[in-house]
């Protein structure tokens, strides 16, 4: 894996998460720029995404495993855009909430790809 987009994938969630949990804290639902900075984090673990399998199908292998490795990729693209529509369904303060909750768990999965790959 690359070391620099694992480290950029978890500040910028981590910085949506501060973004999102702002706006909770003022009473704000998710507004489009939240989605705008949604679609940003959500490019860069696609990015890690792709990254992570041609390195698979490349030879390279994980040092704890393929199978969870892929495992924690896939959640990890998921788990920012599952938080964007569940905050759709949710038009308050606790939609904001749901994406702040989401991008924590992202930064999260991000530290245990890393270790996982071996890092």
């Amino acid at each position: 894996m690359i070391d620099a987009l694992t480290f950029a994938a978890s500040l910028a969630a981590l910085a949506l998460a501060a973004w999102c949990g702002f706006a909770f804290k003022r009473d704000q639902p998710t507004k489009d720029w939240h989605f705008i900075g949604m679609a940003v984090v959500s490019v860069l673990v696609l990015l890690q995404l792709v990254i992570g399998l041609v390195r698979l199908a490349g030879g390279d292998k994980p040092a704890q495993g393929t199978a969870i490795f892929v495992a924690y990729l896939l959640g990890a693209a998921a788990a920012v855009p599952a938080a964007g529509f569940m905050s759709l369904a949710e038009r308050t303060r606790w939609g904001s909430a749901t994406v702040s909750a989401g991008a924590v768990i992202l930064a999260v999965l991000e530290v245990r790809l890393y270790d996982i790959w071996g890092g």
